[in-house]
Parts: structure tokens; sequence; C-alpha cells
């Protein structure tokens, strides 16, 4: 069905759109005799539909040209649902078992098809509040990093490939100026936007404006994110934008993709794993302190990071004679030389993980867009508390990022913020 123009979807409409479009019709048995539609979208930025016949299911998400939560007053390009359809195509593409399979696109509509993950399936962020555990977390979550993340870059790519992925992807650019304003800019100035837990931490947003050190630390990692074509990210990797169940972990919302450092998708998932690491002494009750679950939460981080250094280094080892322009086998020609130039390349990725996921959990705090985790605590001083010291820990971790060697290192850290 291609109607010519855009048009915002209701369930009138939607019904005579999915009859009209075979691909998705079939997905229902075409037939819509018991339909069930539900709107679940509670992102700022799209409608959200399950759609549901007893002969199948799916999901129908559509990109509305404003954001929705502050209304046409802050525009929005739509033409970030064909950026988000692209990505989700190339990423399932390499990683099947993590990524939705996307069905159907229309870019006049903004409007994407795609599998719908059927309950148990949850948004980790509300997991991590409940306490529940996912033992197959960082496993699952390390191998889509490192499938997506080595093989658009030059490791696997030719600079022929790789710079007309990176043209493609350069037409996300509004996409990439909302994340350059909130994550590096709004929360370092006065900004109409920006919002905190006040009084409590009035001091602390204040420390923040008026922190040079920080201020230099934050200019190096903004110019990182919009010079450095390193790989096709995810661009918004944090808890929110993964769906699981005990034993399934799906990646989806991928708008903000484009060519950028690894780091940043690396950091934005450590970071809110981190933060859920902080916000757990507010969702502890009478009877259970969340000690144990606070051990859960670092040994994904920690696994996470290390998994995927295994993984990542370990698909370099395997296509060290292939076609990727970074490091050509004639000159990288001995062994002794290829394990130099991995520890460096990896060390380096770590740095730059670790100050792009303090500059997220900085903007989670004193930014525009909070997080569940800290959120969902009512009692605004106890909030404030766990906004503190996850706070304090960022700041630490943004300055002092590359003297950290190893994972390990960065989690005693994060444990000894209580001291």
């Amino acid at each position: 069905m291609g109607s010519g123009e855009f048009k915002p979807l209701d369930e009138k409409f939607l019904i005579e759109y999915i009859q009209a479009t075979p691909s998705l019709y079939a997905l229902l048995g075409n037939n819509l005799q018991d339909l069930q539609i539900k709107e679940v979208g509670d992102g700022n930025l799209n409608f959200v539909f399950i759609v549901q016949t007893s002969s199948g299911s799916l999901v129908i998400k559509q990109a509305l040209p404003y954001i929705r939560c502050i209304g046409e007053s802050w525009p929005m390009t739509k033409e970030r649902a064909y950026f988000e359809a692209s990505a989700l195509k190339e990423q399932g593409r390499l990683c099947p078992d993590h990524v939705p399979e996307v069905y159907h696109f229309d870019r006049t509509m903004s409007l994407i098809g795609m599998r719908y993950l059927k309950p148990p399936h949850i948004i980790l962020r509300k997991g991590l509040i409940a306490g529940i555990e996912y033992p197959f977390l960082a496993e699952h979550i390390s191998e889509f990093m490192a499938k997506t993340l080595f093989t658009t870059s030059l490791l696997s790519l030719t600079t022929t490939e790789h710079k007309s992925a990176v043209a493609k992807y350069c037409g996300n650019v509004e996409m990439c100026r909302l994340t350059e304003q909130v994550v590096f800019s709004d929360p370092y100035k006065v900004s109409e936007y920006n919002h905190w837990t006040s009084p409590y931490l009035d001091k602390d947003a204040e420390a923040v404006r008026e922190d040079n050190i920080l201020k230099l630390e934050v200019a190096e990692l903004k110019l990182k994110f919009c010079e450095r074509a390193q790989a096709l990210i995810h661009g918004d990797l944090h808890t929110g934008s993964v769906m699981v169940t005990h034993d399934s972990t799906q990646v989806i919302d991928p708008e903000f993709a484009f060519y950028g450092p690894m780091g940043f998708d690396i950091g934005a998932f450590l970071a809110n794993l981190i933060l859920a690491y902080f916000s757990q002494d507010g969702h502890a009750e009478q009877g259970n302190d969340r000690k144990n679950y606070k051990e859960w939460i670092l040994k994904t981080t920690e696994d996470t990071w290390s998994l995927f250094d295994k993984k990542f280094t370990a698909l370099w080892d395997e296509h060290k004679n292939s076609s990727g322009d970074a490091y050509l086998p004639e000159i990288y020609n001995n062994a002794e030389l290829q394990l130099i130039v991995k520890q460096k390349f990896m060390k380096e990725l770590l740095h730059d993980s670790l100050g792009f996921g303090a500059a997220k959990m900085i903007r989670r705090i004193v930014g525009v867009a909070h997080v569940e985790d800290f959120e969902a605590i009512n009692d605004a001083a106890r909030r404030a508390d766990c906004e503190r010291l996850a706070l304090n820990f960022a700041k630490m971790l943004l300055k002092e990022r590359t003297k950290f060697q190893t994972i390990t290192e960065v989690v005693l850290a994060i444990q000894n913020s209580y001291s």
C-alpha cells in the first residue's frame, strides 16, 4: 500500500494498511477475524502497535515527526525510521539470534513491520528494577556487540565498502545531533531541558556545570563521537533497548544508528548496568537487601566486557588474512606484532567505552532524559543518595578512565564508591 504521503496511524487506518500489504496480511493468516491491537509505545519518539490474531502476530512501529512526550514543539525527523530499518536488517544479518526480524518497511509512512517478541519478553531495564537475574545476558549482548561492531569496521571491510556505508548513515545526522546535545552538551551548561532531584542535587548539578577538567574530557569524547566512523553502532544501546527472557536477549530500537565509535555502544550498555547497580539500594526492602543482586549486576558488567573482548579478538584472529583494510596481512605478518596490535586496540577501546559510559551516566542524572531505575524510587532523598553515588563515580571515571587497565579494576572502583 503506497498512499504516497505520511499519515499518523490510528487503529482504523492500521487495519486498512495491513489488509493492503500482502507481506503483513499473510503473517496474520490473511484473516482479521479475532484481531487484537494494542498501542504500547512507552518510548519518547514513536507509535508502537502489537497486532495479533489466532494465526500470527507482528509489531508495527511508526516514527513520528516530533518527540512524542514533548509534542510538536520539538520536531524530529521521521527519516530515522529508514535508518532504524536499515540497521535492524544489517544487525539481524550479522547476529540473527539477538535481533528481531524485519518483515516490511515503508519509507513514506516511516513504518516498520517486525517480529513481535512475545511474553515473557520484557524490557531489560524493568527486569533489573524488579531484581531478576538473566544468566545469559552477558553472553548474548557481548555476542551482539562483537559481531555487529567487528564486521562493520575496517578490521573486516575494505575502505571502499566502509566509505559507502558511512555515507549512507551520515543521513542520520539529526539523531546524532540529538545525542550531541543531550549527552555531550546540555549537562554541562544551563539548559531548559535539564532536571535533577531537586533540591538535593542542586549543588551536584552546579558542580558538573563548573568542572573545567570534566568539560575538557567531554570535549574530547564529543569529537570522537562526531568524527570517528569506526563501525556501525546501535547508537542507543541502553537497558531500555534490550528485551529479555531467562534465555533470550533481543536488541531493538536502533534508530540512532550510524558509523561512530564502538565504545559508544559498549559504554552505553555497561553504564546502564552500573546505573542499575547504584539504584538497587533504593529498591531494597525488608527481607531483601538486594546485596546478592548487586553482586550479580557487577559480575554481569565484568563478564560483558570480558566476553566481548574474547569474542571480538576471536573474530579478528579468524579473519586476520581476509579483506579488512585496517591491518594488511603482508605488513602485520608475525604473531608478536599481531598480538601487540590487538592489545593496543582493545585497551583503547576499553578506555573509550569507560569514557562514553561515564558521560551517559552523568546525563541520566542531571540532563533531560532520566532512567526509570532511579525515577521509580519514590522517596526523593533516598533517590538522590543513590544518584549522587552514581554521579560521583561517573565523574571520576570520565576523568581517570585511562588509569584503568582491566574491567576488574573498574568493578572494584564501583564497590569502593560506598566507602
